[in-house]
């Protein structure tokens, strides 16, 4: 079969723009004089993720006909992750993210996506739904939601794609994008059906299904239909719960934090790897922590997402 016609192992669905990171960690924007020039956004980082650990990836999403999308385009090819359906927005700039770093656990971002980002502008005719279909992981995030066509595109695809394979709900909960979490909820639930792998922190468990409680949230999204519910817990690792029964909860690999943002993106890519692996739940969310931590040790998301050899070294030493 050509290259060109076997499934992708991955196709994420949403968010791209450019991370503009302080080369001077510790101090406030209005301080920093350089910054270094990163592809970010959840959906590209999971991507490229899954790239690093030799995974197929694909990613749809939209950019600005800019400088700013020239390059994402150039980035994503050199991470190996096909952007055939990378296209752009006319209308709209690129968006570009910038964070300040005060490690070890403030990371606060500004997001500059106005007056709307092209990546929420994914229709739902433009879909190409044998691909979405064939591939053996489709991942979608809150984000996607969170405007019209984006949400219909995102909807349109779970539906289609009948939860075949493995279809992941990044719950990816972004209060800038949303006027309240009410408002976001039925939204979330109508992907939740459609899915069979729920992802979240307490925070998007908790705008998902009304509960915090860790095992709570667990049991909520598998109410919601889901088959496996991965509850991130900051300090106290993750847990893992699936409806057969099967659970892990796994502890967080200890580092030395240099940058928070992008760690659940690596765990992402590593939570996918395994996944098609057919490793067991336990030693899946072992590897995708571990691959959390690494980028955490790193300045930036998508050129920090490590190896399988990395993750494996990382593992060994921490024993």
């Amino acid at each position: 079969m050509a290259e060109s016609a076997r499934p992708f192992d991955l196709i994420t669905m949403g968010r791209i723009g450019v991370d503009l990171y302080p080369l001077q960690p510790g101090l406030p924007l209005a301080r920093v004089e350089t910054f270094g020039k990163f592809l970010g956004g959840s959906a590209a980082n999971v991507a490229v993720a899954a790239a690093r650990l030799g995974r197929r990836a694909a990613v749809i999403t939209r950019t600005g006909d800019d400088a700013f999308g020239a390059y994402l385009h150039d980035a994503l090819r050199d991470f190996g992750v096909d952007d055939r359906w990378v296209t752009p927005v006319a209308a709209y700039p690129t968006p570009v993210t910038f964070c300040e770093i005060f490690p070890p656990d403030d990371f606060p971002i500004y997001f500059y996506r106005q007056p709307k980002a092209p990546d929420l502008e994914i229709h739902p005719d433009e879909l190409d739904h044998e691909a979405i279909g064939a591939a053996r992981v489709l991942w979608v995030t809150g984000t996607g939601l969170s405007e019209e066509p984006s949400r219909s595109a995102t909807l349109a695809a779970l539906r289609g794609r009948g939860r075949a394979g493995t279809t992941v709900f990044d719950l990816d909960w972004r209060p800038v994008f949303w006027p309240d979490p009410q408002t976001a909820r039925p939204y979330y639930a109508e992907a939740l059906r459609h899915a069979t792998v729920a992802v979240g922190n307490l925070d998007e468990c908790e705008v998902a299904t009304g509960v915090r409680e860790p095992r709570a949230c667990a049991e909520a999204l598998l109410a919601a239909g889901v088959e496996l519910a991965v509850v991130k817990q900051g300090p106290r690792g993750v847990l893992a719960v699936h409806r057969d029964g099967t659970e892990a909860e796994v502890p967080p690999v200890p580092v030395e934090v240099a940058n928070g943002l992008g760690a659940g993106d690596a765990f992402g890519g590593s939570l996918v790897h395994g996944l098609l692996a057919g490793r067991d739940l336990a030693t899946i969310m072992r590897h995708a922590n571990a691959a959390g931590a690494l980028v955490a040790s790193r300045l930036a998301c998508s050129a920090a997402m490590p190896t399988e050899s990395e993750v494996a070294d990382l593992l060994a030493a921490a024993s």
